[in-house]
């Protein structure tokens, strides 16, 4: 495998499969309106068997979302840290403040709806931990768990995203805008996240392209969630994208 490529690993890891290896994992929750599901998606996080702690960052919610933080979450759990923002400024700035806070040897990005299971977070790091990783991509597409049959043109709008994004890249990711992506601490600290928006996903493909560095791919399952069920990504969103991936080819 070449530093530019991508490759594909498989593994169905327990705790046990991690002895030895002495690291800690830092969970990156965004959240923007997600008082429904912010209390189970915390849940599931703290139920893995990880050493591990949990950066949520509230990227101003009115909803409730942060009132629930307060008054629930904040202090309350020693692996949880609860950063604001007072308005909201998007998925990737509240991405770059809660790195700014992490601490740990391995850095993973959480979704704070439901879509992504925290189950897998076994098979993601494995690379890292196994020293054959610098970065690792999930894949919707890979043919990972179960799958909700879901919206046509965000397939179609993904795919397009990611086979330009790997033509700017010269990869071979299948997902390029999976929100799995998870670091070695050493990479993602080095890199200045300028997009505030769902545009951080091409930046971030874009720069660890650039540095080279090893990536893999994982087959992750997904339960994606339909406009009626607090979906926001949209068409505007795929715009931005598509300037973005142009953007980070030619400037560093």
């Amino acid at each position: 495998m070449t530093d530019r490529q991508t490759d594909i690993y498989e593994a169905n890891m327990t705790t046990k499969d991690f002895m030895g290896h002495d690291f800690t994992l830092s969970v990156i929750v965004p959240i923007y309106n997600e008082v429904n599901t912010l209390e189970e998606i915390l849940c599931r996080i703290r139920d893995v068997d990880i050493k591990k702690e949990i950066v949520m960052v509230d990227d101003g919610s009115n909803d409730g979302t942060r009132e629930l933080l307060r008054d629930k979450i904040e202090g309350k759990y020693s692996d949880v840290k609860v950063f604001y923002h007072e308005r909201n400024s998007g998925k990737g700035a509240a991405v770059r403040t809660a790195i700014e806070q992490c601490t740990g040897d391995i850095v993973l990005i959480q979704d704070a709806d439901l879509e992504y299971d925290p189950k897998e977070y076994f098979s993601l790091i494995a690379p890292i931990v196994e020293g054959k990783a610098d970065v690792v991509f999930g894949s919707r597409f890979l043919g990972g768990g179960a799958h909700r049959v879901h919206l046509f043109w965000h397939r179609m709008a993904n795919g397009m995203l990611t086979t330009l994004s790997n033509m700017m890249t010269n990869l071979n990711l299948t997902d390029m805008e999976v929100c799995y992506k998870v670091f070695r601490k050493e990479i993602i600290k080095d890199i200045q996240i300028q997009s505030n928006r769902f545009d951080f996903e091409p930046e971030i493909t874009a720069k660890v392209a650039k540095k080279r560095c090893r990536i893999y791919e994982v087959p992750i399952s997904y339960a994606g969630r339909d406009y009626d069920e607090g979906k926001k990504i949209g068409w505007r969103d795929g715009v931005v994208a598509l300037w973005t991936i142009f953007k980070y080819r030619f400037i560093k």
